[in-house]
């Protein structure tokens, strides 16, 4: 019989369902972002006791399996002071003479709607180490950067 006519089950012919990728690089997180990892997975769990969908399922446990593993990994960051810019940290600067202020946070926390940026991202690893009064070359502008102030970033949520 010709393979084409051949059919053994439905499961040949889906699409493959990948892991949720996780970025690379340490999985540093605030106080704040350990609470919502713990909180996510809670989350997950009670959903996974109530589905009785398969396919429901099997998605909440591939977000359990990721979830799990960024708790795993999570290294806590050390509390930011009032002397230079860390993760944790919420910071007050100008960029090419515009004045913003934005919370530095771990990857799974930061939420730029929300004025919260990744320590991995390009304008936090230039802030990062800065102190009031310092400068630094952002996009190819020398100077483009000056932190005006920084503190511990507020760990409400």
């Amino acid at each position: 019989m010709s393979v084409a006519f051949r059919r053994e089950s439905d499961d040949e012919h889906l699409e493959p369902k990948f892991e949720i990728p996780i970025a690379p690089g340490p999985n540093i997180v605030t106080p704040r972002g350990l609470r919502q990892i713990v909180a996510r997975l809670a989350g997950l769990d009670a959903a996974i006791v109530a589905e009785t969908d398969d396919d429901a399922l099997k998605v909440l446990k591939r977000d359990q399996r990721y979830w799990a593993t960024r708790r795993t990994t999570a290294q806590l960051a050390e509390p930011a002071g009032n002397e230079e810019v860390a993760i944790g940290s919420r910071v007050t600067f100008t960029l090419n003479g515009k004045r913003r202020t934005i919370d530095i946070t771990g990857g799974d926390e930061a939420d730029a709607a929300s004025d919260r940026i990744a320590f991995s991202a390009p304008l936090a690893r230039a802030l990062i180490g800065l102190a009031p009064g310092e400068t630094a070359a952002f996009g190819g502008t020398a100077d483009a950067i000056e932190v005006l102030e920084t503190a511990p970033a507020p760990d409400a949520d």
